[in-house]
């Protein structure tokens, strides 16, 4: 049986993996200029210091409210960068391809934040005053991963980008904004190429060291939360999302955790010792309760939705 590889072992294993994917990234990702898709012309000053600023009234936008919740959400997330940055950093190291790609990361996924914040402050889509307050409530706690290893963090990253690019592609198609829409598909293609990169990283590991990727895949998969779970109200805001159909447990089982687990082949990895074949059945057992789980929130949500009709 051979040995488990250390953590240092699997960076220097998976350099070469690194530097192939960040080559093919960087000839693959399109640059673009988040001013360029700002509607500035429709903003107004705000009141506060400036003389004749008028106040944030909800009425000043027509974008659904779920729409908002989704953007508010997603913002907060992206906002929380800095802590994003560290936790990688830590773990990959700022040497060679991992550092490369950790600081390219950053700066394409720092483009999201200013994207999405002007958007809204130019649209008066949301609160300033609120959302402000909800991003230094947010950033104060920061963000720590749960995951001790870096297989389970690489297994992380794979889902959670997937995650983020289906909220905010679904998000976009909410807001019934073409602006919006054209925004956060944008974003949403940044996410894909992350989730790639990542995701040929877990699949290079399961080759390398098939028995902890393995057991590294299961532990996220069985208790994986998105990254703004720790925001104030965050329960709350996932179920007028869920209710929306811009994110829920249906969406997160068949067009998250499904097709990353297809893409690695996960039921056909071979060379895997007990505890590898235990977390192997761990998994398909989670998987099919989850599956249970997603129904029964489908047929609970169409109940609640059909009583909301029947009202009128």
């Amino acid at each position: 049986m051979s040995r488990e590889l250390t953590q240092t072992e699997l960076l220097m294993e998976l350099e070469p993996v690194v530097e192939e994917n960040l080559n093919r990234h960087l000839k693959v990702a399109k640059e673009w200029f988040p001013h360029e898709y700002v509607p500035y012309s429709e903003a107004r000053t705000f009141d506060g210091i400036l003389d004749g600023g008028e106040p944030w009234r909800p009425e000043d936008s027509t974008i659904p409210e779920a729409a908002k919740v989704s953007l508010i959400v997603n913002l907060l997330t992206e906002d929380n960068l800095p802590s994003y940055h560290h936790e990688i950093a830590t773990t990959f190291g700022r040497d060679g391809a991992w550092g490369t790609w950790v600081h390219r990361w950053t700066a394409e996924e720092g483009r999201h934040a200013i994207v999405i914040r002007d958007y809204l402050t130019a649209s008066r889509a949301v609160d300033p005053v609120a959302l402000e307050r909800a991003r230094m409530s947010h950033m104060e706690h920061g963000f720590a991963t749960e995951y001790g290893t870096m297989l389970q963090q690489l297994a992380y990253v794979s889902f959670q980008e997937l995650a983020t690019r289906i909220a905010h592609r679904n998000t976009g198609r909410v807001s019934e904004d073409p602006t919006c829409e054209r925004i956060l598909a944008r974003v949403a293609a940044d996410e894909n190429l992350h989730m790639l990169f990542y995701r040929n990283l877990l699949g290079a590991a399961l080759e390398l060291a098939p028995s902890q990727a393995m057991r590294a895949i299961t532990d996220v998969v069985t208790t994986f939360q998105m990254p703004g779970a720790g925001m104030d109200g965050f329960a709350r805001k996932s179920v007028t999302i869920a209710m929306a159909g811009i994110y829920d447990l249906r969406l997160h089982c068949d067009e998250v955790l499904a097709p990353v687990i297809r893409q690695w082949k996960v039921f056909d990895v071979t060379g895997l010792d007990a505890e590898g074949e235990k977390a192997r059945d761990e998994l398909a057992q989670f998987m099919e309760q989850l599956d249970q789980s997603a129904t029964r929130f489908e047929e609970r949500r169409a109940a609640r939705l059909a009583r909301v009709a029947a009202r009128g």
